[in-house]
């Protein structure tokens, strides 16, 4: 709203800094303003919308109702600036710098191993400060809690929360830490077994080097806010923005004026609810009023009935303050309560819960709500107040599905909300079930609350309300009222679950779909609620000798009524120790922390968007396609270019080069092929302005049939990308003739996006003369950007500069597409002149770069019953999408590495790649080999469970066992294989857990045990020769430092701590005297891409070429002054005209595949693994816990432990992912509706299991390899099955306990609705079930 008033000043600090700001625009956010007004690029962009916490900063305010300083971690990204008035804000930068002084938290996440890409530590680091600021010596919970709302993407968790660990109060500590040795090894508490593995090292970091915390260093409270908290100014503050005025009243009396005069104004808290809904779905306010500084608003008052809560407290006060009540009152008042306790531990993240307010998150509404239904249930009331007085309002169903007549007027606003206490025989529990178990979103929820006739057990009153069931909370009234006066017993229950499905009924095409899941879940929910209550009257009855006589609870059903607890990680890191004899100063082999850990930990550490603006720099911002199959008719772009600030819109005929290849266009030129397909891109002065732009842009479509969005239309439409790619070895169809048993079956694996951290960004900066162009890029191909964007531009090759410094993470998807972003903002820049930035928001990263692909197999197996295979035939259809991109090469990929560990002599492999209307899927993390092996170990489990074997003995019995040749020829030797397996058998106790298992499983019937164990023979490198080549430069200064240059880009995974490493082992002088500043086509050129987990091999490879070279020019000085030092030396180079400089090259590995002939020699080596994973499921909600997963891999001589381990656990979590939660969504229309954490769920902290033991397997020689090491950076993908097997293992148990068939179709991910749904009970028995025919379902499946 444009208002000619001036605005008031905001007054705040930001790390101990004051900032006033004159002319606030209250549509900033807080990480707007310090990234772009104050230039602290610390605190990371990654989703926009709270839900990853890479924006985590700490907010600092006086509570005057306590008369006390709270600190508390907030999302930046959802704080909106005038929020902050009278607050100080602490940022990674003001807690410590490696210029000043590291602060403990920065020093020990680094030290501990704690960072890879580094995108998210700063995130981690102030969540972690922020608890330490609270609790200078927390709990492990507290740990677990503050860490929730934290994502990361490449380390998996563990070694952060080891660095967290080391500020812990010691509960459950290792009796024998310190000594390098650990009580949880095999026989770690005795002492006859340590001489045994001397060798081998269980410590990372050495904690007791570590500096102490020193709460009285710590920066303090602004003693100016202070004074200000302490004599608050009464008068309204107003900041007027271009669009948007924000007031912020000072006291109640003007903010009920305010809502008077502004009635439809929305009042604002926490911004939790509106922010997201500004940004994703265009909701605008002109006016919003802020009751920040009300402090009425925030007063709790307890009386004898029950509690009063102010609607300004924050969900983590309420927490607090229902904590505190239960353990002042006895249990039978506390009921409701508690109940709400239990849902606020897992309800978003710790910072969402410390900014949302308990009235926000009524007054919003949401269906999905998990504090509503308990509210509701527990007959809250609303307290409401307006300029005309105060009056009180039940939170009842009314309330909550927004009828008129049961709603707050315009004018009023929510003052406190009273929560009565619970009476003796009244019930109250809460339930919910989501995707992950913490900060997720529920499917359904529900709250449920009984009051008993004393001693009788007849229902007196019943309420039950559910979430996530409806557009709205569901409250079912009707089946409640006819339940009064029944007795609380087996008929009652059969009668409610069918009064429940009537009444709580969801169509078919329900919005959020799981529809079938999420029915059942109302009835299981009312049935662990029945369960519940009776044991709780079995308590009752023992105090009451002539009490009612109540039905019994089987003990095979108690299990069921224990939630799975929160825990973070216990485990074990074993490697090998070097030599004895190695040289102190030779790092290789040795647990080096990463090069830029310590940069990550403070902030420092600069990323593509961390790059300060240019001079005359443009915003750019992509324009797609909402079609998924269509010709473009027209595209109007008047109104957008006469937006303020608009400078261009870029087209496909803007390119004054190629426009990409024939059959993979940079920008749509006629017709579109997916939703995502990139039309056009506007350039703004501003990114706000630019976004503005694109909503003005009218293109109109024609849509064109066939759209095809699965694997199944694709082989109907005989779609395809590439020919078939084929391999055949023995007589398959003889084979199968001659076998006692054939099963067939399908196996169909889900997409998965790569939620790197980072999205995809770049910086194009033209120069003033010869076409030159700067390219700052975050991407895992530099050279391939470079190419692009010459052929693009029609220049040469020599004219562009690719340059980066570091990437935040990539996992393949920063392999091909930043050259299309890079490229398009290269024509933005040569058409305009000026420095073009692309930032990609997580949403359109999601929609438009696709990922992992999806993937439908067919298996044929034949086998004798002692369950030795002999034929298998197995058909892949991978869902490519729309462009060619990779999918070719995964397709191969995929076949060549079907076998995985084991010998069949009669197999057939088949592959194609199904071309679909859907974004291109592309390079991802094990490329092909996680999807292909599942169907492979599929055929294992289906094998085993015909010849009623284990299905480790199949998987033994079928392994490699002697020096061999592959389906496509190549010889190996298994011998470590096998090594690798018995290892993991042994160090997992696997045997004994297995009968441990299964007796569990016997004894439980709503909860059953799963436990697997799977190998692995992952194929390392491209299966081209050309693919393994690379250089590096490696410059020797005259004072003695030396800057090392190499092809391979750091994404986290450490390759140029590692490239140091070998530098420093070959030169024979320390790391400390080693540089490497960034990655650069004008350094090497004509680099390989950085993936296929063989950039540290054939880099250090390079690096120790040009190493051994200047060795080499030195021998001569270095004999004629063995006692002289390194400087000395150098010194004379260059006196007698030695180059000091130097090129490394490496020819690469062999590798070539005749697929005329089906041979080859694809890959240089193999790595190999085996993981065993226990998991316990809940058979009535379909949630999993993950209790031990033990990881044994073949990392050759590692260069560097800490960061092999690092890779080893972090993409085992990813794997994790893949195989669990990880669940892409798409509509009818092909509209991808999971596009950011809130919908789509990568691993949390809590996900980890609760012991994770990583073993590198010693003396393992590779003499092909740098030092006879390893890659290791995919391998540990498809090891993440082993929970996936795990999960199969437990819902098979069910399914034979309930005698139904246990040969399921096998869909990944097992999310908790294909676990609830695969053990089938009474209660998936008796829900309805829809004809799939008679409607259009809310999403499709395209696997």
């Amino acid at each position: 709203m444009p208002c000619p008033s001036k605005s008031d000043d905001l007054v705040f600090f930001v790390s101990g800094r004051k900032v006033i700001e004159r002319n606030v625009d209250p549509e900033v956010t807080l990480l707007t303003f310090l990234r772009k007004n104050l230039r602290l690029t610390g605190t990371k962009y990654a989703c926009g919308r709270g839900g990853c916490g890479a924006c985590t900063v700490m907010v600092s305010k006086y509570d005057p109702v306590l008369a006390k300083i709270r600190h508390f971690s907030v999302t930046a990204c959802l704080v909106p600036i005038c929020s902050l008035y009278g607050n100080a804000v602490t940022t990674v930068e003001g807690v410590g710098s490696i210029n000043t002084r590291l602060h403990p938290v920065q020093e020990r996440i680094a030290k501990s191993h704690g960072t890879q890409c580094g995108f998210c530590t700063p995130g981690m680091v102030m969540s972690m400060y922020t608890l330490l600021r609270n609790h200078p010596q927390p709990s492990e919970e507290q740990l677990t809690e503050a860490l929730g709302g934290n994502l990361c993407r490449c380390t998996g968790y563990r070694p952060i929360l080891a660095s967290g660990r080391t500020f812990c109060v010691e509960s459950n500590g290792c009796q024998q830490r310190g000594t390098g040795k650990c009580c949880l090894d095999p026989g770690g508490n005795d002492s006859s077994s340590v001489g045994r593995e001397s060798d081998i090292c269980t410590e990372l970091f050495a904690e007791d080097e570590f500096q102490p915390l020193d709460p009285t260093q710590e920066l303090i409270f602004p003693p100016e806010l202070l004074r200000m908290a302490e004599k608050p100014e009464k008068q309204t503050l107003t900041f007027h923005g271009e669009r948007v005025t924000w007031i912020s009243p000072g006291t109640l009396k003007d903010l009920l004026e305010l809502k008077a005069k502004h009635p439809e104004a929305p009042l604002i808290l926490g911004n939790t609810s509106l922010g997201p809904a500004m940004k994703s779905q265009g909701h605008f306010h002109p006016i919003l009023l802020s009751a920040a500084r009300i402090s009425e608003l925030s007063v709790v008052s307890k009386t004898s009935e029950g509690l009063i809560i102010g609607a300004g407290c924050s969900l983590a006060q309420v927490k607090d303050i229902l904590a505190e009540r239960v353990s002042e009152l006895p249990e039978e008042k506390t009921q409701t309560y508690r109940a709400l306790l239990k849902q606020l531990k897992s309800l978003a993240g710790q910072q969402i819960r410390n900014m949302a307010s308990l009235g926000g998150h009524i007054i919003s509404r949401h269906c999905y709500s998990d504090l509503n239904p308990i509210l509701a249930v527990g007959n809250t009331t609303l307290n409401l107040i307006s300029v005309e007085g105060a009056r009180q309002m039940p939170l009842n169903e009314r309330f909550l599905a927004g009828l008129a007549s049961a709603d707050l007027k315009p004018e009023e606003i929510l003052e406190s909300v009273y929560v009565p206490h619970s009476h003796a025989w009244e019930f109250v529990s809460a339930f919910r079930q989501a995707q992950c178990q913490q900060n997720a979103l529920a499917d359904v929820n529900a709250g449920m609350r009984v009051l008993l006739k004393e001693g009788t057990g007849t229902i007196e009153d019943l309420s039950i309300s559910y979430g996530g069931a409806g557009a709205v909370m569901v409250s079912a009234q009707k089946s409640c009222q006819r339940l009064i006066g029944r007795p609380w017993d087996e008929l009652m229950l059969e009668e409610a679950c069918r009064l429940l499905l009537e009444e709580v009924s969801l169509p078919g095409w329900a919005p959020g779909g799981k529809v079938e899941f999420k029915r059942t879940l109302v009835v299981s929910f009312f049935f662990k609620f029945y369960l519940e209550v009776l044991q709780e009257l079995k308590k009752l009855a023992k105090f009451m000798p002539d009490s009612h006589h109540y039905p019994e609870i089987p003990d095979g059903f108690l299990s069921a009524l224990e939630d799975f607890p929160i825990t973070g990680p216990q485990g074990v890191q074993r490697y090998q120790s070097v030599d004895s004899h190695q040289s102190l100063q030779d790092p290789v082999g040795r647990p080096i922390v990463h090069l830029s850990g310590l940069k990550h930990a403070t902030g420092e550490a600069i990323f593509c968007d961390d790059i300060p603006t240019m001079d005359r720099e443009l915003f750019m911002v992509l324009v797609t396609s909402t079609r998924a199959h269509a010709k473009i008719i027209s595209i109007d772009s008047s109104e957008a270019l006469e937006l303020p600030g608009v400078v261009d819109v870029i087209t496909a005929e803007d390119i004054p080069g190629t426009n990409g290849a024939e059959d993979d266009k940079l920008m749509a030129v006629d017709e579109v092929l997916c939703v995502g397909h990139i039309i056009c891109a506007v350039v703004a002065e501003t990114n706000v302005q630019a976004k503005s732009a694109i909503e003005k842009i009218k293109i109109t479509y024609e849509d064109i049939e066939p759209v095809i969005f699965t694997i199944n239309d694709a082989i109907k439409h005989n779609s395809f990308l590439c020919p078939e790619k084929k391999l055949e070895q023995g007589n398959i169809e003889e084979a199968f003739e001659k076998v006692d048993q054939i099963v067939e079956g399908e196996v169909h694996v889900g997409g998965q996006e790569h939620f790197y951290m980072e999205t995809q960004r770049v910086l194009v900066i033209p120069k003033a003369e010869d076409k030159e162009l700067d390219i700052y890029v975050s991407t895992q191909d530099p050279s391939h950007v470079q190419r692009t964007v010459s052929s693009t531009l029609s220049i040469p090759i020599n004219r562009t500069t690719c340059h980066v410094k570091r990437v935040g993470g990539g996992f393949g998807g920063k392999v091909g597409r930043p050259a299309v972003f890079g490229a398009i903002a290269a024509v933005g820049a040569t058409k305009t002149g000026r420095p073009i930035r692309l930032v990609l928001d997580r949403e359109d990263d999601m929609l438009i770069t696709g990922g992992r692909h999806p993937l439908f197999g067919k298996y044929k197996v034949g086998f004798m019953n002692s369950g030795r295979i002999k034929a298998l035939d197995i058909e892949c259809f991978i869902n490519g999408g729309c462009m060619l991109d990779d999918s070719e090469q995964v397709t191969e990929f995929l076949i060549l590495k079907l076998e995985n560990a084991y010998k069949i002599h009669n197999l057939r492999f088949r592959g194609r790649a199904c071309m679909t209307n859907l974004p291109s899927n592309t390079a991802f993390r094990g490329f092909g080999f996680p999807q292909g092996t599942l169907i492979t170990e599929s055929c294992i489990t289906a094998v085993a469970a015909k010849c009623g074997l284990l299905p480790e003995k199949i998987r033994e019995k079928n392994m490699y066992k002697t020096v061999d040749k592959t389906i496509y020829k190549q010889a190996f030797s298994p011998e470590t294989l096998i090594r690798c397996w018995n290892e993991c058998l042994d160090k997992s106790s696997f045997h004994s857990r297995r009968m441990q298992v299964e007796e569990f499983n016997k004894k439980n019937y709503w909860k059953k045990k799963g436990i697997a164990i799977v190998p692995m023979k992952f194929s390392v490198g491209f299966a081209a020769t050309s693919y393994h080549q690379a250089a590096a430069l490696v410059h020797i200064y005259t004072d003695g430092s030396v800057l090392v240059t190499h092809g391979g880009n750091e994404l986290g995974q450490g390759i140029h701590t590692k490239m140091l490493q070998v530098a420093s082992r070959e030169l024979k002088i320390p790391m400390s005297s080693m540089h490497i500043c960034e990655t650069s086509t004008a350094t090497v050129p004509n680099t390989i891409a950085t993936a296929a987990s063989i950039g540290s091999d054939v880099n250090g490879r390079a690096v120790q070429n040009a190493c051994q070279i200047l060795l080499k020019r030195l021998e001569p000085i270095i004999k004629k002054n063995p006692e002289g030092t390194w400087e000395d030396w150098i010194e004379a180079a260059f006196e007698q005209r030695i180059s000091l400089s130097a090129t490394g090259y490496f020819r690469g590995y062999k590798a070539f595949m005749d697929w005329e002939k089906g041979e080859g020699d694809p890959f240089p080596y193999y790595v190999y693994g085996a993981a065993c994973s226990e998991i316990e499921i809940d058979c009535l909600t379909g949630a999993h816990k993950k209790i031990r997963t033990d990881i044994i891999m073949d990392a050759g001589c590692s260069l560097n432990p800490a960061i092999d381990i690092g890779q080893v656990e972090g993409s085992f979590i990813q794997g994790m992912g893949l195989y669990t939660t990880e669940e892409l969504k798409y509509s009818p229309e092909g509209v991808l509706y999971s596009r950011g954490p809130d919908e789509y769920k990568i691993p949390t902290i809590t996900d980890i299991p609760e012991e994770f033991n990583v073993s590198l397997l010693p003396s393992s020689q590779t003499p092909l390899t740098i030092y006879s090491s390893k890659g290791l950076g995919e391998s540990g993908m498809f090891l993440g099955s082993s929970v996936f097997f795990a999960i199969t293992d437990a819902v098979a148990a069910a399914r034979r306990e309930r005698d139904i068939a246990e040969d399921f179709t096998v869909k990944s991910p097992a999310t908790p609705e294909w676990i609830r749904m695969a053990c089938a009970d009474r209660f998936t028995e008796m829900i309805p079930r829809d004809d799939l025919r008679t409607f259009k379902p809310w999403s499709i499946p395209i696997a």
